[in-house]
């Protein structure tokens, strides 16, 4: 007998959402916003999936994060708020547009503090926090940026966390694409081919969930 995650109807779905979803008021002003960027916002990390990631972070005691790939500071207000007071994740992008919209917001919540926002290359970045010392020092890795650099990410990532800490990597289901054999195109191929890489890599163990766009996640050993 197979085992798969059944696809519910929507109105599972908001029932799960009314029946879990927990928003201050900052943070829903803040959805609203995002709403009404390009697309609907729709490269924000989705409120459930938020809310899942800030339980995480929590249930591992996390207090040092990077989240790779910020938009507008949806992900980044979740994870900041969920490493408490003296925790600091350090937030990766390159638009100074995009990720200005979160900042009022991130204030508003007074999670300002926790938040070191840097406007460069997310490998430019990861390498400086290595160059200064701080490989083996972080909890948690939220990854939600160029499918394309993902692997290179993996890469640099892995050593600046501690045994034990963990990487959330979105939408490596692409739409159910990646189970498709015959679609060869990227980003695609490239997050399959990660997909098969984490799967067998004994430096971490590892969950493959079934929600959102799909989120494995990779505990350092």
């Amino acid at each position: 007998m197979k085992h798969k995650t059944r696809n519910y109807p929507d109105s599972v779905h908001e029932y799960v959402r009314d029946t879990s979803l927990r928003l201050t008021p900052v943070m829903k002003k803040h959805l609203e916003r995002n709403s009404k960027m390009p697309h609907g916002g729709g490269m924000a990390t989705p409120p459930l999936q938020g809310q899942f990631l800030s339980f995480l972070i929590k249930s591992i005691g996390a207090k040092r994060a990077i989240e790779i790939g910020v938009f507008t500071g949806i992900g980044t207000h979740w994870i900041a708020d969920a490493l408490g007071p003296g925790g600091k994740v350090v937030a990766c992008d390159v638009s100074e547009e995009f990720t200005s919209v979160g900042k009022p917001f991130w204030e508003k919540e007074g999670l300002a503090d926790r938040i070191d926002l840097r406007l460069a290359p997310a490998d430019k970045t990861l390498k400086e926090l290595a160059e200064n010392g701080e490989t083996g020092s972080f909890d948690f890795c939220y990854i939600d940026a160029d499918k394309g650099s993902y692997p290179k990410y993996y890469k640099l990532v892995l050593p600046l966390l501690k045994t034990g800490g963990v990487i959330a990597f979105d939408n490596m289901l692409q739409g159910g694409r990646v189970a498709d054999p015959s679609i060869e195109d990227e980003p695609v191929a490239t997050i399959r081919k990660l997909n098969k890489k984490l799967h067998k890599d004994k430096q971490v163990d590892v969950s493959f969930l079934p929600v959102g766009d799909g989120l494995y996640l990779a505990r350092k050993r």
